[in-house]
């Protein structure tokens, strides 16, 4: 007897969650995994209704691993993308959010969307060059649309502002327990130039930078990955987008390495957002480069006994030297450029 295969199993049960929506079968040999994502499962299949063909996309958690704690879960996701959809936010459509009947774990099936993620090519491929003279622009008004969605539209989520940004940025490198000055000269930069606390929260996308959205020679196609998806400052995603790690080498465009600060304060402003002082975006530029740094090492300590060896977690660990001295540059000049 032959034992199917989990590829064979996971096609078997899209099989009968496609024909269950209306848009058919299946198409044999479709299913592909994907490459990206340490906690989710992305597949890449089709199916066909007869008539039409249906290019869609599953995002999952096996039931066999959980959700990252620092991440919204799938269903939150998916939900956090039907939001942003309605609002003008490029997004593709959701078709389906996983349930316990369809045995898949948890995620959700959505229309998959062409372009390209792919941060060096979309920034070095000639093909690309037409769209990367708006992209900073483009990143801006879709901001200022995804600040502007209505708290009540949005799923539960919770709420940080820089203070409990900080406070959880701290206890993450306090438990490293090493001893690094330049994180810790950056951590009291933070306390000593810390913006006001906002009387309303705004929805925070929590890692809009280039790589994590689909672009094609057009422009900006859909963002993706709401996964560390908060409610808090708006100038939060604006910081991160010009964190020096996104710009993936174009050190001298800060907006994702396409354009430059004031090209996507003039798209946020022009998307509805309020025009924003420079300045406070380089508050959270300074957070999101700390953030990046202490993320990188972790990824250089020693996996956990059992864990499989990675060297993605080694390249990325390496990079904690980069993320110092993109601190002390800015630290040292009060760049807001």
């Amino acid at each position: 007897m032959t034992t199917a295969t989990p590829d064979a199993i996971l096609a078997t049960q899209l099989d009968a969650v496609t024909a269950r929506l209306g848009l058919g079968t299946t198409v044999p040999g479709s299913l592909v995994r994907l490459t990206g994502g340490a906690s989710y499962e992305t597949w890449s299949f089709d199916a066909h209704d007869g008539a039409t063909a249906h290019p869609l996309i599953l995002r999952r958690v096996p039931a066999d691993r959980p959700a990252a704690s620092e991440q919204v879960g799938p269903e939150t996701e998916a939900r956090l993308f039907i939001a942003a959809r309605a609002h003008g936010v490029p997004e593709p459509r959701i078709h389906h959010i996983l349930t316990e009947a369809d045995a898949m774990g948890q995620g959700f099936i959505a229309e998959r969307v062409a372009g390209e993620t792919l941060a060096r090519k979309i920034l070095r491929d000639p093909r690309f060059a037409p769209a990367r003279g708006r992209l900073a622009w483009q990143c801006g008004e879709i901001l200022a649309r995804i600040h502007a969605i209505p708290l009540a539209q949005l799923p539960p989520l919770d709420t940080a502002f820089a203070p409990q940004r900080m406070a959880a940025l701290e206890a993450d490198y306090r438990g490293l327990q090493v001893d690094r000055p330049v994180f810790e000269l950056a951590f009291r930069w933070l306390r000593d130039h810390a913006p006001p606390v906002l009387s309303r929260p705004v929805l925070v996308h929590g890692d809009f930078r280039n790589g994590n959205l689909i672009i094609d020679e057009t422009g900006i196609r859909t963002v993706l990955d709401w996964e560390l998806a908060h409610l808090g400052d708006p100038l939060e995603d604006l910081g991160w987008l010009t964190v020096n790690s996104w710009r993936f080498g174009q050190r001298d465009l800060p907006a994702g390495g396409f354009g430059t600060v004031a090209q996507l304060i003039d798209g946020y402003h022009s998307g509805g957002g309020p025009r924003v002082d420079p300045q406070a975006v380089l508050y959270w530029r300074v957070m999101g480069s700390l953030s990046w740094g202490i993320k990188c090492h972790q990824m250089a300590l020693p996996v956990a006994q059992g864990a499989a060896l990675s060297v993605e977690r080694a390249m990325i660990g390496r990079r904690v030297s980069e993320c110092e001295l993109d601190l002390l540059d800015m630290l040292g000049k009060g760049a807001t450029q």
